[in-house]
């Protein structure tokens, strides 16, 4: 995995808020195989909540992972195992937690939190890993929850971190009053004050880095705001990731993949299923001449 993509996000000044642009893809070398393009670990799902693992792990697939793992509560892996699509592969996660570490410490990026639930066991694992694993971490959903009540582990972890909320997690996380009066400045004091990168989802999505960087998205409509599209993002994020790809990269191209499903299906009818398979078709958009 690439090094210069996380080192923009903690190198360089601080600066105004810059748009983002349509990230340019690099064509994959003829001789390539799986290993180039990355592991992705998926922790997520509980019980009422098997869809969430399933987007995430279809939107991996679909952003060119080279390898997709969804590790899922063993009282629904027969469930999650079923509806995830053939190219993730779906392990139990059992009770022991060196397993799970022993697990994920063989990925190059981890994803933890969608339809994971906030239960004991679930707040232990998100805790273990944030404090154990030195590879770069996707904290999204149930993984944002659990991490509001110790924020200190945050403040502990020195691999690169990402986490993805939306308002009502970022408040949450942050402390803050809703309605959120400027997303700019909260976003960038909160990426600054921990050492995180922080994607304000939302119209205009926020990406702010620990520099003082920030990125505001110019991609995606309301067809994109149902359940299930969060864990599209925070999926291909990972993916994007374990290639060496920037964060923004993969909030621009979410958002584009929106605007595909949308431009065919409309908005009002386009599923969280539609964007994930337009996401070939923006990545293909911005592959290099």
């Amino acid at each position: 995995m690439k090094e210069t993509a996380w080192q923009a996000g903690r190198d360089g000044k601080s600066g105004p808020a810059a748009a983002a642009e349509r990230p340019c893809l690099a064509h994959r070398r003829q001789e390539a195989h799986k290993g180039d393009f990355g592991k992705v670990f998926i922790l997520a799902g509980s019980r009422g909540f098997t869809g969430a693992p399933c987007m995430a792990a279809r939107a991996a697939v679909r952003g060119g992972a080279g390898l997709v793992t969804v590790g899922t509560p063993e009282e629904v892996y027969p469930i999650v195992a079923a509806k995830c699509c053939d190219e993730a592969m779906v392990w139990p996660v059992p009770d022991s937690y060196k397993i799970l570490l022993e697990k994920a410490e063989s990925a190059d990026v981890l994803l933890i939190g969608p339809g994971l639930g906030q239960a004991a066991r679930a707040e232990n694992w998100v805790l273990g890993l944030l404090s154990d694993i030195t590879c770069p971490i996707v904290l999204d959903a149930d993984g944002l929850n659990i991490l509001s009540r110790h924020i200190d582990v945050l403040d502990k972890r020195s691999a690169p971190t990402v986490l993805t909320p939306h308002e009502g997690e970022f408040a949450r996380l942050s402390g803050c009053v809703l309605p959120i009066g400027d997303r700019l400045s909260a976003a960038r004091d909160f990426a600054g004050g921990h050492p995180c990168t922080l994607v304000l989802k939302g119209h205009r999505t926020v990406t702010a880095y620990p520099d003082g960087r920030c990125r505001v998205n110019t991609t995606g409509n309301p067809g994109m705001a149902r359940g299930g599209s969060g864990d599209a993002l925070a999926g291909l994020m990972a993916a994007l990731l374990a290639q060496g790809e920037d964060v923004s990269t993969a909030v621009w191209l979410h958002g584009r993949a929106g605007d595909l499903a949308a431009a065919e299906k409309g908005e009002r009818g386009m599923t969280v299923g539609d964007l994930i398979e337009a996401i070939p078709y923006a990545m293909k958009e911005c592959e290099e001449e």
